[in-house]
């Protein structure tokens, strides 16, 4: 199996737990059909642990575990909270050393069986152990062993029906009318709807629907940031309604309740980032993925799923619609809609009245030398806005002060010592911080190489940006989004708010604020530093490129005032910044296809990365080498050779990768079962390695 960090001291625990099946059995555990020692009421389950096998208990008379149902189970030297996933009236453990189920968790209801069949495509499907995948849907608060009882939400009554006093567009109605269309069965609609085009209305139509009929809704949204501007429009809307948000940015006991409402039905409709696909619902009818084109919705790190495609999965499982929403669809949701595996909706224009595109043109930054990284004309046309009462964006997708500190002296620059990045200069706070692992010191008086002070910053970040911009803009109200500054809990929504109000002139600011926000006095958007994005190695760079760069456009000119969109760039004639310009996703997106059915890559090809990490030099490439051996042996898929990670040491330990590809899904998810069973009886314990299925970033 896969070893992640965590799973160091969970590998012990296995072994020790084990301990006493390894002196009956000499070869290991011997698998269930094997031998039968027991007739009793033996119940099958599955643990958090990196194992693909089930756990037999015994469970006591009296005790009632239906499949589903949360249990506590002694586990070598600990206990811990399990899933039944099954029952028999033998096993393979001898009756000395079967153990009993200690306890049922009695204020969880059992998870039902399309949960449990939704959780098992997963681990078939991203090559995880089940236990690891239904741990990662359980908050952590219904992980713990000893914990007080939650008490289980009331279920409200439902309202027959939900008044609706916002009128649609020919184009809004006609995108409900085809969701609707088909009720009661799967049907996948992506919805394609311009920046400002209203698809937002179109979701709360849909959810309106849902209610009306006594089901559920789940709405994904990529960022928590977007979370509380759409739970205020869901809840002013729906005020009947119970509406629960679900996000990593809760508490634990606010997770375990949004948990617990919606399993129970008490919620009806449920707001969430890519972890609510996961949660259990009494009655799920409807679901929506908004901007399904984001990288968000792909988890990094354990269970690598797309929350996105999951979301797929499962409403074919419940035959309910399922909405994907985005101004700039993925090329892979483009090319389902394109060949009818998917409907198509389409909203061409702003919904609001007399708001058009914004005009997109480029600043060409080796004529107009930008300082702090603002050209003239940038600042300029911000000081036009002020003048006039709007407000300005301008988003540089970096945060801290400066990507590097610089000596001029002898050219040393600020190094990570346990990554292969930069130190990124935080002047406010004092210190150089990695962005990878996290390790920080304070910003040296001189240059630690030469012993000079000529140190200087280079590049610029969200806080050099604000810094220039109070210093150019004085009698300007500026505020700075960024991972920093919002990090206390409501900071993102005060600030935001202050900008809806209009008590903010200036808005300065990372992805966060590229996508979803509607601000009609907001009519400049400037962008920096997009040529870095131009040049990656990573087939999917320019797609994401051009996604965000019409998302954060779309910010400018949503109200009946025309919007504006400056991007300094040195290459102002690259065809990206002219598709931008365009307006014409689709012209785009068929040049991007055709270019990807060249390569063989995605949607034309099915991939999956396989990453290896050591802390000594050169093992997890040797390891990616037999890997790469054993892989060709098997056969079936086009197995390349090793690479080097694109951050190639992190926190300390040396990265690599190996990608596998395949024609079809068909052919690529036996052969990774049968590699990932190879390549567990060869595990190296120097060498940490992991499946990512469908990578987004290669």
């Amino acid at each position: 199996m896969p070893h992640n960090g965590r799973y160091r001291t969970c590998a012990r625990e296995v072994e020790r737990a084990y301990a006493t099946y390894a002196q009956t059995y000499p070869q290991g555990f011997t698998p269930l059909g094997a031998a039968s020692f027991t007739s009793v009421n033996i119940a099958h389950v599955v643990l958090d642990v990196p194992l693909d096998e089930h756990f037999d208990f015994r469970v006591p008379d009296g005790l009632d575990a239906p499949v589903g149902a949360l249990v506590l189970v002694p586990f070598g030297r600990t206990r811990k909270v399990g899933v039944v996933i099954g029952h028999a009236r033998t096993s393979a453990v001898p009756p000395a050393r079967l153990k009993d189920i200690q306890a049922r968790v009695e204020d969880v209801e059992p998870l039902g069986p399309a949960e449990l069949e939704l959780f098992d495509f997963c681990a078939a499907y991203y090559q995880r152990p089940l236990g690891e995948v239904i741990a990662a849907s359980l908050p952590p608060r219904l992980r713990q062993v000893n914990r007080r009882r939650i008490e289980a939400p009331a279920v409200a009554h439902r309202e027959s029906g939900f008044a609706i006093t916002m009128p649609l567009t020919a184009e809004q109605q006609a995108a409900v009318d085809l969701v609707r269309a088909r009720e009661g069965e799967f049907h996948p609609v992506l919805l394609h709807g311009v920046t400002g085009s209203g698809k937002t209305e179109v979701y709360l139509h849909l959810v309106a629907g849902a209610l009306a009929r006594g089901r559920q809704a789940l709405v994904l949204v990529p960022e928590i940031g977007l979370t509380p501007q759409f739970e205020s429009q869901v809840r002013a809307r729906f005020p009947g309604a119970t509406v629960v948000a679900a996000h990593s940015h809760l508490n634990d006991g606010e997770r375990a309740a949004a948990w617990l409402a919606a399993q129970t039905g008490a919620a009806q409709v449920v707001l969430g980032t890519r972890l609510g696909v996961l949660m259990p619902f009494r009655d799920l009818g409807l679901i929506v993925v908004d901007e399904e084109h984001d990288g968000s919705y792909k988890q990094q790190e354990g269970l690598r799923y797309s929350a996105r495609d999951v979301a797929v999965r499962r409403a074919q499982r419940l035959a309910i619609p399922v909405v994907l929403g985005s101004a700039t669809p993925s090329l892979e949701s483009f090319s389902n809609a394109r060949d009818g595996r998917y409907a198509l909706a389409r909203l061409p224009a702003r919904a609001a009245a007399g708001a058009t595109f914004p005009a997109v043109r480029t600043v060409d930054t080796r004529a107009d030398r930008p300082a702090d990284g603002l050209s003239f004309a940038l600042l300029e046309a911000v000081r036009t806005r002020l003048a006039r009462g709007e407000q300005s964006l301008v988003f540089v997708n970096r945060r801290g002060f400066a990507p590097v500190l610089f000596c001029r002296a002898c050219t040393w620059h600020s190094t990570c010592t346990r990554c292969s990045a930069n130190l990124v200069l935080h002047l406010r706070d004092g210190q150089l911080r990695c962005h990878h692992c996290g390790r920080h010191e304070r910003i040296p008086a001189k240059c630690p190489s030469c012993g000079t002070p000529d140190l200087a910053p280079v590049g610029q970040g969200t806080q050099r940006v604000e810094e220039a911009l109070t210093a150019a803009l004085p009698n300007a109200r500026i505020a700075r989004v960024d991972r920093d500054s919002t990090a206390r809990r409501g900071a993102l929504k005060a600030v935001l708010d202050r900008v809806k109000s209009g008590d903010i002139d200036v808005l300065i600011g990372t992805q966060m604020l590229a996508k979803g926000h509607d601000y009609p006095a907001l009519t400049l958007v400037g962008v920096l530093d997009a040529d870095s994005a131009l040049f990656s190695a990573d087939f999917r760079a320019s797609e994401r490129l051009f996604a965000q760069l019409v998302q954060v456009s779309g910010r400018a000119g949503r109200g009946a005032r025309p919007g504006e969109v400056l991007i300094q760039t040195d290459f102002p004639h690259h065809p990206l910044y002219a598709a931008v310009g365009l307006h014409d996703f689709d012209r785009f997106a068929e040049a991007a296809l055709d270019e990807r059915r060249l390569a063989g890559f995605p949607p034309f090809s099915h991939l999956a990365l396989l990453r290896a990490e050591s802390k000594n030099s050169g093992e997890a490439t040797a390891f990616l080498k037999a890997a790469a051996r054993i892989a060709r042996r098997i056969g079936t898929v086009e197995v390349f050779d090793p690479v080097p990670a694109t951050l190639e040491r992190k926190a300390g330990f040396e990265r690599a990768q190996l990608l596998a590809r395949s024609p079809t899904r068909a052919a690529m998810q036996p052969f990774l079962r049968r590699w990932r069973e190879a390549l567990a009886e060869r595990e190296d314990r120097r060498v940490r390695w992991s499946l990512d299925v469908d990578p987004q970033e290669v």
